[in-house]
């Protein structure tokens, strides 16, 4: 059972660096566009080449991050953190603005708004379910290393 469990968190977390590769790659891929798109937004105007820039650098470094183990929880923290930013982007562009842009490229812009505010929720859940068992795996092994040297200090080898 641990085998799969540690197969899915994998597999997962190989999906969420191809989406923020992809996500990165598509936006790189027509930038001018996507600096465009980003600056029709009723929410995001005043700061689009910032955001432009730090969301596709932001990307392609988390997905960086989620590829090496040491810097893997670090990584998804991060991605959760875009993601929610994102979610909550699309939940008041949705609910509060006069103007709905256009701001996904590739696969994703084939999604209603809707849709996408749904995908962003189930990604969402699923890397807090990665987190939770990533942390119950690091602080279980900090346990186990920490039992067997208190169990050294009480039972003297012979």
């Amino acid at each position: 059972m641990r085998n799969i469990l540690s197969i899915s968190k994998q597999t997962v977390i190989y999906f969420f660096i191809i989406l923020f590769v992809y996500a990165a790659v598509s936006k790189l891929a027509d930038f001018e566009n996507f600096q465009v798109q980003v600056a029709q937004s009723p929410l995001l105007s005043a700061f689009a080449t910032f955001i432009a820039y730090a969301t596709v650098i932001g990307e392609l470094v988390i997905a960086l991050m989620l590829c090496f183990t040491k810097s893997r929880l670090l990584g998804l923290y991060l991605f959760l953190g875009m993601m929610s930013a994102f979610t909550v982007y699309i939940y008041l562009i949705l609910n509060y603005s006069p103007f709905v842009p256009c701001s996904c490229g590739g696969v994703l812009e084939k999604m209603g708004w809707r849709e996408h505010l749904w995908f962003n929720g189930v990604v969402c859940l699923g890397t807090v379910f990665i987190i939770m068992t990533e942390n119950e795996t690091i602080s279980s092994s900090f346990v186990t290393k920490r039992s067997k040297s208190l169990f050294s200090l009480i039972l003297p080898r012979s």
